[in-house]
């Protein structure tokens, strides 16, 4: 199944992103291995067809592959070598929301944005706190 999935992903130039990788089963993360290692090759030796699971497939450069973790949970799996050797690793934090608040709401011509921005983040905090079990996402997260 991962195989028609590589597929359609280096043929069309499409982009992908995995998430919480580290949660599929040691066996399957090694076999994604050897795909993406074959699209991976592929790509930089700039070959315009290559060969993929026993077929020729058109190489389009613009695919690409991305994946997020959550390494140290229970559950989770140890990437191998051969696949962490695919991918940059990279942090990502929480944004200061009253900050991008506070900078909108200036663009926007409000003259006290700093007072403003605290109060919506503690409203959209508030709400998300309040609703937790009746909407699973809202894009504010604790100030």
């Amino acid at each position: 199944m991962m195989g028609k999935f590589f597929s359609g992903l280096s043929s069309t130039g499409a982009w992908c992103c995995f998430d919480e990788f580290n949660r599929i089963d040691i066996e399957v993360l090694s076999v994604i291995a050897q795909q993406l290692l074959t699209i991976r090759n592929a790509k930089a030796q700039k070959l315009p067809k290559f060969m993929f699971e026993g077929r020729e497939l058109k190489l389009n450069p613009n695919c690409a592959a991305f994946i997020t973790m959550n390494p140290g949970y229970a559950g989770r799996t140890e990437l191998p070598d051969n696949l962490k050797a695919l991918f940059r690793p990279f942090a990502m934090m929480v944004p200061d929301y009253t900050l991008i608040a506070e900078v909108i709401l200036y663009s926007e011509g409000f003259e006290d944005s700093l007072t403003l921005a605290h109060k919506m983040t503690r409203m959209y905090a508030s709400v998300r706190n309040s609703c937790h079990n009746k909407i699973t996402t809202i894009s504010v997260c604790e100030p």
